[in-house]
């Protein structure tokens, strides 16, 4: 399950964000979604071999968020394929936003990547202006799409209505639903061997890394900054694996744990988005003042399964069926501040029956007609590594795993299963070693589902000089720069700075910070909101597994 392309109302590159291991900053993607193209200024220029001779020519660039800031935008050319440096090119959008300070406070660049993998990192360049103090106006913030990703040049796509409505039950109650995703599976993968051409062989995870440096080398820079949301952590590790002595800065937010590329994590995720939609239940339980969904954690959950039922016999508007209807309240899963939108969806359904509200929130989580970022989380994840190609043993896992988390692993099965049929030769994962990095500063949320915990204390243990800020209770997924003061503002001072906060002994985090309080919906009771924080958040973080 990748994570989640984008935030509340956030539109992002492909169909069904849900599974994109996820990125930060809502307000970054409201600020920078305007605008069908990212750039309208010349190519790269090509006639050398290396990115370093040949650069980035840029140009003026055609979002709205980038433009009101003064953002250049380009092309540059890469290898398609690295073991031939001199044959077939590529090209990658980047866009730049150049640092504020006098020269003489110049930090470098800076490269960001939202996560996915399959998000679209163009226009979080705007990224510097939301970290405090104002620390990131010392670097120039560097945002691209990885290769085969949105503007970059060719973009995957194999069937943008993939995800359209209404889609066979995702529970495979019968052999009948089974063969049928099982067909679906199979005809995706397909789609993309015939439209992915070339490319489809060069997605790995360790191509995108080369094409960091080859970003690093035409900017004229001896080492890059990094900033990586979720899957964009794992590209860092890798990165930083390739080429240590090249990373000067680095912040992962909500890490991967490279142990668990890419099957076992997804069946991990399953079990961490199980807990979180139960800690939404209850949170819906006790404002049912204002909801009426029911008064405890089972009856609300008794009740959203309940409308689970009826969809699978008459869809909402003929659109909104059992797999939609999971899909929309995922988000409850990611992100906090979804909580008070699903809330209002689902009791505005419960009292009204009225499909147009449930239908709109169906096509903001599932984006159907555009699946670029589905098609390249499995074009990177199917070939990073090796699925297993039994369906025996997927369907053995999953319905063990569907027995004490049944809310989302038969939808993340079938999210995953092209990967069984896949047209390209899978690969073998980089051990990720970090032993010769010199700075890094990771941040999660103790109850993150999509990138679990777990996955930050990994990542902790094999870079020993990284630090770990850890928010316990917190069931937000790469949530940085968006308004906790404890953690933005220990990021700015290390941005600025390049002190961590001190390494403790052990395994656990370095520091810790509360997470931000959990929504109190409007006309809520004063006595619930008062107590509601001290129920949801444990006494002690608890770990789980990851994307």
């Amino acid at each position: 399950m990748p994570e989640r392309e984008g935030r509340v109302k956030a539109t992002t590159t492909g169909s069904r964000a849900r599974r994109i291991l996820v990125f930060s900053a809502a307000a970054v993607m409201a600020a920078t979604s305007a605008g069908s193209a990212a750039w309208a200024g010349p190519a790269v220029a090509s006639s050398g071999t290396d990115a370093a001779a040949s650069g980035i020519s840029w140009g003026k660039c055609d979002k709205a968020g980038l433009i009101k800031r003064n953002a250049e935008c380009g092309l540059l050319s890469v290898p398609l394929d690295y073991s031939h440096p001199n044959g077939k090119k590529i090209k990658l959008a980047v866009s730049r936003i150049k640092h504020k300070t006098p020269d003489a406070q110049y930090q470098g660049i800076m490269l960001v990547n939202p996560g996915g993998p399959g998000g679209s990192g163009l226009g979080l360049s705007v990224l510097g202006e939301y970290v405090p103090k104002n620390a990131g106006d010392a670097y120039d913030w560097i945002g691209f799409d990885p290769r085969g990703v949105g503007e970059s040049q060719p973009a995957l796509s194999c069937d943008p209505n993939y995800q359209g409505p209404n889609r066979p039950d995702y529970i495979p109650w019968n052999a009948s639903l089974e063969k049928t995703w099982l067909d679906r599976s199979k005809a995706y993968a397909e789609a993309c061997g015939k439209n992915g051409g070339d490319l489809l062989n060069h997605l790995t995870t360790i191509d995108s890394a080369k094409d960091m440096d080859r970003i690093r080398a035409a900017l004229g820079a001896h080492q890059i900054n990094y900033y990586g949301f979720s899957y964009g952590t794992y590209l860092g590790q890798v990165y930083s694996t390739l080429f240590p002595e090249r990373v000067r800065r680095m912040v992962l937010d909500s890490n991967v744990d490279p142990r668990k590329v890419w099957y076992q994590a997804n069946l991990d995720q399953d079990v961490a988005f199980e807990k979180n939609i139960k800690i939404w239940f209850g949170w819906l339980a006790r404002y049912d003042s204002v909801y009426h969904l029911g008064n405890t954690e089972q009856a609300v959950e008794a009740r959203w399964y309940a409308e689970q039922f009826k969809l699978r016999a008459k869809p909402a508007g003929g659109v909104v069926g059992p797999d939609e209807w999971t899909d929309i309240y995922l988000w409850a899963g990611y992100y906090q501040s979804t909580w008070t939108d699903l809330a209002d969806t689902f009791a505005n359904w419960v009292r009204t029956g009225d499909p147009a509200p449930l239908i709109q929130a169906y096509r903001n989580a599932d984006g159907p007609g555009d699946d670029n970022g589905f098609a390249m989380y499995l074009g990177v994840q199917c070939v990073d590594v090796q699925w297993p190609t039994s369906w025996d043993q997927w369907k053995r896992d999953n319905w063990r795993t569907f027995r004490s988390a049944p809310f989302e692993t038969w939808g993340n099965a079938w999210f995953n299963a092209p990967c069984i049929y896949w047209p390209a030769k899978a690969h073998k994962p980089v051990k990720i070693d970090g032993s010769k990095v010199a700075s890094a500063l990771l941040v999660d949320e103790t109850l993150d589902a999509a990138t679990p915990y777990e996955g930050s204390l990994e990542v902790r243990r094999l870079f020993p000089h990284a630090s770990l800020i850890a928010e316990p209770g917190g069931t937000t997924h790469a949530g940085t720069l968006n308004g906790n003061a404890c953690v933005d503002n220990q990021i700015a001072d290390y941005l600025a700075s390049g002190k961590l906060p001190a390494r403790k002994k052990g395994n656990g985090a370095d520091t810790t910070c509360d997470p931000l309080p959990e929504p109190v919906p409007a006309g809520a009771a004063p006595a619930a909101a008062s107590t509601m924080h001290a129920q949801a958040v444990p006494s002690r973080p608890r770990s789980v597994t990851h994307p």
